[in-house]
């Protein structure tokens, strides 16, 4: 019996050539002829490799939030760091990736949320995405509740609505960057969600 035949490409490079597709154009905007082309496979080897769009869109959603969106919650956590400061550097970093023009601009999770309306997203992509969804609010909503220097601040009594605030902005940050206005622009929106908050 003759072994397999070795893969020819890269499959992690393959997944990520993938994701920015899907970031470029969305769920719904993005056909097959897009990944194949700009993950530099055939039709076999992608449906051998990763299954349908479907399956494939929820590994590269997967590899976003593994490569891309937890980097960011990680500065939340940063020792000796001001509350403000912390969610200032969470911020920023987020606007960061969203105006780099080095890949799609804006955010690969809100350009798909916003297709969700459609009900053109199938079943498995629909259930990450909302996942994806409420776990930044869910973790904005833990850190004002647990947060020594929230609860000093009283911002802990609000913690759902401040989390919401924080949340809007960055959905609105991605749209403005895909817009083409500039991180430094952005910035004077992080400064004022913050401030209006309660931290001054």
């Amino acid at each position: 019996m003759t072994s397999g035949r070795k893969r020819e490409f890269d499959s992690e490079l393959a997944l990520d050539a993938a994701m920015h597709t899907f970031w470029q154009k969305g769920y719904v905007g993005t056909s097959l002829s897009d990944l194949i082309e700009n993950m530099g496979i055939n039709k076999p080897s992608m449906y051998r490799t990763y299954g349908n769009k479907e399956a494939l869109f929820v590994k590269a959603t997967q590899r976003y939030l593994e490569t891309q969106m937890k980097p960011h919650l990680a500065l939340l956590d940063e020792t000796d760091v001001s509350l403000k400061q912390r969610l200032k550097n969470h911020m920023m970093s987020i606007v960061n990736m969203q105006c780099d023009a080095e890949h799609a601009l804006g955010c690969y999770l809100v350009l798909c949320q916003s297709e969700l309306v459609s009900g053109d997203i199938p079943n498995e992509a629909e259930q990450i995405l909302k996942e994806a969804e409420a776990l930044p609010k869910h973790v904005y909503v833990n850190l004002f509740n647990s947060d020594l220097e929230s609860i000093q601040l009283g911002l802990n009594n609000n913690a759902q609505a401040n989390s919401l605030c924080l949340y809007t902005l960055l959905k609105g940050t991605a749209s403005m960057a895909r817009s083409g206005v500039s991180k430094s622009d952005l910035e004077y929106s992080v400064d004022s969600i913050l401030a209006g908050i309660g931290l001054h």
